[in-house]
């Protein structure tokens, strides 16, 4: 089976990795350890994040935990891939992101062996036939206030 295209990719990362957040690498001089910086500086880091668990209800806020805790656990190579899939999301037009978020729905709900065999059908799908499929096995909405990436 090819895992190699980006949109297959996408839809294998969705899950779990949806509301994690992206580092930016920036150019010039280094910056300083955590340990280094001035609480002006910590604070401007933390803001975006304190001002989302704070509009967050407890659904969400123990959603936000889990993600840092996962993220956490994660080794430097699974952030790297991890990075590399949202970045792949990203690219994706709209229509391919329903697609994707139709297989990844259906994908969760079948036995190891189904889930192989549909993935490998996809590959030999054309364009056409994935919209189509799609279309005839949307993906659930997502539930109020649920961590999704954008639509």
């Amino acid at each position: 089976m090819r895992l190699s295209s980006p949109f297959l990719r996408a839809v294998l990362l969705l899950g779990g990795l949806s509301a994690i957040g992206l580092a930016a690498a920036q150019p010039g001089p280094a910056l300083p350890e955590w340990d280094r910086l001035t609480p002006a500086q910590r604070d401007q880091l933390v803001a975006p994040i304190r001002e989302r668990w704070n509009d967050a209800d407890a659904d969400k806020r123990r959603r936000m935990l889990g993600h840092a805790q996962r993220w956490q656990a994660m080794t430097p190579a699974e952030r790297e891939h991890a990075r590399h899939g949202m970045h792949s999301w990203k690219r994706l037009p709209p229509e391919q992101r329903e697609e994707a978020r139709a297989l990844y729905a259906k994908l969760r709900t079948l036995p190891e062996a189904e889930r192989a065999a549909l993935r490998e059908r996809w590959q030999q799908m054309t364009p056409e036939q994935r919209r189509r499929w799609a279309q005839a096995n949307p993906a659930p909405e997502p539930r109020e206030g649920a961590a999704t990436p954008p639509r």
